[in-house]
C-alpha cells in the first residue's frame, strides 16, 4: 500500500511539473490580449519608418546640412494597463538609431551619469585622456507622445484599441515637426 502511495505521489508530482523551452523572441505571442512585446515593437518600428520618411522630416534635414539629432522624450501611458514605457521607450530609440537618418542623444539620466563621468574624470584621469566639456551634441528635436487606449466590452468579449500618438518638435523653436498615431486593436474572446 505504501508503495502504491508512493508511486501516485510521484505521478502526481511529475504531471504537475512545469515546462519551459526557449522561443524566438520576434515571434508574437498573445496570451491575454493585453498590450506585449509584440505590440511595443510593432508600433515603433511604423512609426519611426513613417516619421524618417516623412517629407517634412526629411526637408527639416535638409534644411540643416546634417542628420538631426533626437532625443526620446516621456511616452505617457495613459491606458487602464500597466505598461513598461520606459521599455517602450528604448524600443523607439533602438528604431532611431538603427535607421542611421538621425542621431540619437541620450535620454536626461544617462546624460546626467556621463556628465558625472566626466566631472570625476577631471579630478583622476590622465590629462592626456580626460573627456572634455562643452562637446556635447545638443538635441535638434524631441520624441514625446502618450498611449491611450478605448475599451468596448460585451458578455465575455472584449475589443481594445490602443492608440500611440507621437509628437516631433524642434527644441529650439517648439515647432512641431512630425505628428503620427499608430493604433493596435484586438479582439478578445474568452
Amino acid at each position: 500500500m505504501r508503495s502504491f502511495l508512493y508511486f501516485i505521489l510521484l505521478i502526481s508530482l511529475f504531471s504537475c511539473a512545469r515546462s519551459v523551452s526557449r522561443i524566438d523572441p520576434n515571434q508574437q505571442i498573445d496570451l491575454s490580449g493585453r498590450w506585449n512585446d509584440s505590440d511595443s515593437r510593432q508600433v515603433a518600428d511604423k512609426m519611426i519608418t513613417e516619421l524618417l520618411s516623412n517629407p517634412k522630416f526629411t526637408a527639416y534635414a535638409e534644411s540643416l546640412g546634417r542628420k538631426p539629432a533626437i532625443i526620446v522624450g516621456q511616452i505617457r501611458n495613459k491606458t487602464s494597463e500597466h505598461i513598461d514605457s520606459d521599455n517602450y521607450v528604448k524600443k523607439f530609440e533602438l528604431a532611431i538609431f538603427n535607421s542611421d537618418l538621425a542621431d540619437l542623444i541620450e535620454s536626461d539620466e544617462f546624460r546626467d551619469k556621463l556628465r558625472d563621468e566626466r566631472a570625476q574624470q577631471q579630478d583622476f584621469a590622465d590629462p592626456a585622456t580626460v573627456a572634455k566639456w562643452g562637446k556635447e551634441v545638443g538635441a535638434n528635436l524631441m520624441l514625446f507622445g502618450e498611449m491611450t487606449s478605448e475599451t468596448d466590452v460585451y458578455n465575455s468579449k472584449r475589443v481594445v484599441n490602443y492608440i500611440t500618438t507621437l509628437f516631433l518638435t524642434e527644441v529650439e523653436t517648439n515647432k512641431r515637426v512630425w505628428y503620427g498615431q499608430k493604433e493596435i486593436k484586438k479582439y478578445i474572446k474568452n
